[in-house]
């Protein structure tokens, strides 16, 4: 992610064209700054997007020493050595972009890594050793963990072990950090680094307490020396299986009741729905509420509770401690993000708006130390989703375009710009991307546009497109196939056409299809989609009189996506065409759309 090394120059070029500097003193100060900005930026190790936050300070300081110096009598011509100057910085900044990306795992893992002064909460695990940087370390990679963090908790534990190199506890929670956590597994390449950290901390285990020789004896049975990744799996059952005799051992330990909690979830399929009545969830369930039970605040507990309630039928659970969790390490962008996988599930729309926008501000805020970056690209899909739900459209479309900046596609600011009805500046935005189903999406949404903007025929055209990558891709967004996820929106399109040709019979059957297509796809959070089939489905059968098949599906669709106002529309006017009202209906509409910036008259546009 982030701005191509080598596209340095043309982009200090082309921000010296909006600067339009009249004297050559201001352009060479200009792509100086430039360069240094992004040197900084890179020997920092930020993501060099970050350099465009700065952009706009840089030009306007130029622009009053551009008008300055033309008042100026130096010469009017650039001196040549400038301009070399320039080219061997750029040069510069290329070769250092290089060498950072050519770093290896172990490099990036390991680097030093200060003590936050901002964005840390307030938990804190005692241990045995005495000094207080070894302890303020190990409560930061233990931070760090809980905000699935891997490489930055890594590194502080290290520096936990470097203040006390006789911490056997330390090289434990280095151990532990490289290995398995719940969005990933461990590879082959961080095996061998967690098994040497595992062996160390035996080493040095009489040291230890007690209890940090049964979490130390716990974890050494997790790695092998010669890691296999078909056997993982055993010997993540037998390190749950050890943590459970430790968790008995210690049942009063709130941190090792989360860890055996967390080896029981490694265990478990992570993708897909989970049924509350199956023996291992709920035991996971039983084991996560007895913690947060006693510490409703506990952030390791309640971030595994979100991801273990979420596609259950009761994700609802998870709404006291979720309450919290978000602010329970301020500066972790995941820890900001992650009540949202309950808001949404419950349809609190507004609050998961609120907890993505906090995670995307921390991600920004990583660009000056107050802040860690995690997963900055589904905070922004998730903001997206949010709030065109929730119907606010200047967020959710400005966050589309804040994806495009961070990962060069432009998907998703096309769908939320038809989300909201935005078609004009659809077709202003030219750069398909190469995926072939986020081009598959682009497709659609240049088609619909073109739709509504009088052009059946390359509404036509693109169709075409994306029914060909439909049946023809075996590529994957997340966990859809291109076949699932390109036929939703090829439904829509197809269903569009036909509705606006005057044939409305077809189109409803085109968007029963699609309805049914989009309710197949795997559980994922957020949904690959910031829209239902079922707004466009409802909306015909409204169009076609037929309202009690359109109160059918809008209720249909609101239980997958609660107290959503596109759908509470639909339903309104679908009871009124029959002859009824519903006070129930209507309250829940006002108060769902209540923090909406769309007027609408359909459940789509």
């Amino acid at each position: 992610m982030g701005q191509d090394q080598d596209d340095v120059g043309a982009d200090a070029v082309a921000d010296a064209k909006i600067l339009e500097p009249k004297h050559p003193k201001a352009l060479f100060s200009f792509l100086t700054l430039h360069v240094a900005v992004v040197a900084y930026f890179i020997v920092k190790r930020r993501p060099l997007n970050c350099v465009s936050r700065v952009k706009g300070a840089i030009i306007a300081i130029m622009m009053t020493e551009n008008i300055r110096l033309q008042r100026s009598s130096m010469p009017s011509r650039l001196p040549r050595y400038a301009v070399i100057v320039v080219a061997v910085g750029l040069c510069l900044v290329a070769a250092v972009a290089r060498a950072q990306q050519s770093r290896s795992l172990y490099d990036r893992y390991t680097e030093p890594i200060q003590i936050y002064k901002v964005g840390l909460g307030t938990f804190t695990k005692p241990m045995s050793s005495t000094n207080k940087e070894a302890q303020a370390f190990f409560d930061q990679g233990f931070q760090m963990m809980y905000s699935f963090a891997k490489p930055e908790a890594v590194r502080s534990f290290r520096e936990a072990w470097k203040r006390d190199p006789e911490c056997a506890i330390c090289y434990w929670g280095e151990g532990w950090a490289w290995g398995s956590y719940l969005n990933a597994p461990m590879t082959a390449e961080e095996s061998p680094y967690a098994y040497a950290a595992a062996q160390k901390a035996l080493s040095l285990k009489s040291r230890a307490t007690p209890k940090e020789r049964a979490l130390i004896d716990a974890l050494a049975v997790r790695y092998v020396e010669k890691f296999d990744g078909a056997k993982r799996v055993e010997q993540d059952r037998a390190y749950a299986d050890a943590m459970q005799k430790v968790s008995a051992q210690y049942p009063d330990d709130l941190e090792i009741a989360t860890l055996y909690a967390d080896a029981l979830f490694l265990l478990e399929p992570r993708r897909g729905t989970r049924d509350v009545n199956d023996p291992n969830v709920r035991r996971l369930h039983q084991l996560l509420e007895a913690i947060l039970a006693r510490d409703v605040h506990h952030p390791g507990a309640c971030h595994l509770y979100v991801h273990a309630t979420e596609s259950t039928i009761v994700p609802g659970r998870a709404e006291a401690c979720a309450e919290f969790l978000g602010r329970s390490i301020p500066g972790a962008s995941h820890i900001n993000h992650m009540p949202s996988h309950t808001w949404n599930e419950v349809g609190r729309w507004g609050d998961s708006v609120r907890a993505n926008l906090e995670a995307w501000h921390s991600d920004q805020k990583a660009a000056i130390g107050q802040g860690f970056a995690i997963y900055p690209e589904h905070n922004l899909h998730m903001l997206l989703y949010a709030a065109s739900y929730d119907g606010q459209g200047a967020i959710a479309m400005r966050a589309g375009k804040d994806y495009t900046k961070l990962t060069g596609e432009s998907f998703y600011e096309v769908l939320t710009l038809i989300r909201f009805g935005r078609f004009d500046e659809v077709l202003q935005v030219t750069s398909r991307p190469t995926p072939e189903i986020q081009g598959g999406l682009w497709d659609f949404a240049q088609g619909y546009a073109h739709l509504k903007q009088g052009h059946a025929d390359f509404a036509s055209l693109y169709l075409g497109r994306v029914k060909k990558a439909a049946d023809s891709s075996t590529a994957m967004f997340r966990v859809h196939a291109a076949k699932d996820l390109l036929s939703v929106v090829a439904g829509i399109l197809e269903g569009e056409i036909q509705r606006t040709a005057g044939n409305l019979d077809a189109a409803i059957a085109s968007f029963q299809q699609a309805a049914r297509t989009q309710e197949a796809l795997v559980y994922d959070e957020p949904e690959p989609l910031p829209f239902s089939a079922f707004h466009w489905l409802g909306a015909a059968l409204v169009e076609a009189k037929r309202f009690a098949e359109a109160e059918q599906a809008y209720r249909a669709e609101l239980k997958d996506h609660p107290h959503n106002g596109w759908s509470l529309l639909g339903l309104k006017l679908a009871i009124e065409g029959i002859g009824k009202e519903s006070s129930e209906v209507s309250a829940d509409l006002a108060s769902s759309w209540s923090r909406s910036d769309t007027w609408i008259q359909s459940s789509r546009f």
